[in-house]
């Protein structure tokens, strides 16, 4: 397992980081015996959903995947006859995460939906699938390609990832000898212990190139040749740390046909960060904190080669949004801008030996440091106030049961710090804004979710003058 799937995982033992994708279909009324059966037959082709992880003994080395069969118990039925209980049973989702150990997947399924926001018939039932997803086993691009061969009933049996990115097809198949021998939990601690030393004169090695790197890249940034690094920004009351984490996660769902985000010249993504920096702007002054300054982290995705076999293959970028800029159109244009900025930084060269360190660093070493990193602590200057996190998630046509899809949905997670997040997922001619709030620090939701509508509206028309 790469490093940085094995931080994903050693940080689910202090917050929870699952990853949540949700589709919503319509209803043809298909027995759920019937479904759960599907989902068997058709997760038992995708590799990706055939592993589980196995631990090193003492973290000597790193976690592996190993083979492992469908059970039932990932085919979970939920009861809820309308909208409102599902958005209610989402928030208890959204505190629960999967054992990789056991099963690294989940799916939840709620039949016979009403009132589901999907563009679709008013009249029409849904059936509503959460697919949850421990982080250890993929990012949001790679989650979006697991969920198409999932979904997509008459497509190929595996994701088109290349040998690089996806687990061996000859692994998953898994020959009794090859799961004795090369990921036998006893034999990968043994050889763990062995590399520790070499991993330590290669990490050094590559730790002092890192230096050289950071050393050249702040040369050229000081002679404008690379964009700047992100600034920070100071703590406002969405993220707070409550006494006990997160208490109460929300969530709330905003569906839009895409032709109602679109804006010629500008992307959706930055119709939406421009629509967050008003909202978000707006909650906080109703609330008695009103800020001239708010950021969001963005998370970008990585090509495949950046980081080799990692399945989590992303950097987050910290974005001004500009809040003090009244004219909505100059706005929209500086966070364009800005955010072009951080992406062409996030992309040199130089970065990647920081990557590079990272990918030889002994486990036991990088197992310290997850478990010491101070998650729980407010730092006085932040990348962000909130998460925006957008993926576009193919063409509709995706199929449950032998429902059409109607829209997609997705919840980036909260931690101590961040109280309040953002998903932006578009799947044929829809795009979704999703809200992840923690009722604690944020009880107004639905009050945060009508500033938000009105706000993407707003947005919209000015922009499109």
């Amino acid at each position: 397992m790469a490093p940085q799937d094995a931080t994903m995982f050693w940080l689910s033992a202090r917050t929870r980081n699952d990853l949540f994708l949700l589709y919503s279909f319509a209803d043809a009324g298909v027995p759920t015996d019937a479904l759960r059966a599907a989902v068997a037959a058709r997760s038992a082709r995708i590799p990706d959903l055939r592993v589980r992880l196995r631990e090193a003994p003492g973290d000597l080395a790193y976690p592996s995947w190993v083979p492992g069969e469908f059970s039932v118990d990932q085919f979970v039925e939920h009861r809820s006859q309308d909208w409102a209980a599902v958005e209610a049973a989402l928030g208890d989702l959204l505190a629960t995460a999967v054992d990789a150990r056991i099963h690294p997947w989940r799916l939840h399924v709620f039949r016979g939906v009403a009132d589901a926001p999907m563009r679709g018939s008013d009249e029409e039932l849904a059936t509503v699938v959460v697919l949850q997803m421990s982080h250890a086993l993929a990012d949001g691009k790679r989650a979006t390609a697991i969920a198409r061969e999932l979904f997509c009933e008459h497509g190929p049996g595996r994701a088109s990832w290349g040998a690089s990115a996806g687990v061996p097809a000859a692994f998953v198949a898994g020959a009794e000898l090859i799961t004795r021998l090369r990921h036998s939990a006893f034999l990968s601690g043994v050889l763990g212990a062995v590399r520790i030393p070499v991993g330590m004169v290669k990490t050094a090695v590559r730790g002092y190139g890192a230096y050289r790197a950071q050393t050249e890249l702040a040369l050229l940034t000081e002679a404008g040749e690379v964009p700047p690094p992100g600034p920070g920004f100071a703590p406002s009351a969405v993220n707070k740390i409550g006494p006990h984490g997160v208490l109460e996660h929300r969530a709330r769902m905003i569906v839009c046909s895409s032709e109602e985000l679109r804006v010629p010249g500008r992307t959706i993504t930055v119709v939406v960060l421009t629509a967050v920096s008003m909202a978000l702007a707006a909650y906080l002054a109703a609330h008695g904190e009103p800020v001239d300054r708010l950021g969001a982290q963005v998370p970008m995705a990585l090509t495949e080669r950046s980081n080799g076999l990692a399945r989590n293959n992303y950097r987050s970028l910290g974005v001004d949004l500009f809040a003090d800029e009244p004219d909505l159109r100059a706005r929209a244009d500086r966070i364009a801008a800005a955010l072009a900025d951080r992406r062409l930084r996030a992309r040199h060269p130089l970065l990647s030996a920081q990557d590079r360190v990272t990918a030889v660093t002994p486990a036991p070493i990088l197992r310290r440091d997850v478990d010491r990193y101070p998650i729980d602590a407010v730092p006085d200057a932040i990348a962000g106030h909130t998460v925006v996190s957008s993926v576009y998630r193919g063409p509709a046509d995706l199929s449950f049961g032998g429902g059409p899809v109607r829209c997609t949905g997705g919840f980036p997670a909260l931690g101590a710090v961040m109280h309040l997040t953002h998903g932006v997922h578009g799947l044929g001619d829809t795009v979704t804004v999703s809200i992840h709030a923690d009722g604690a620090v944020v009880p107004d939701v639905d009050e945060y979710a009508n500033l938000l509508r009105t706000a993407l509206r707003e947005v919209r028309a000015a922009l499109d003058r």
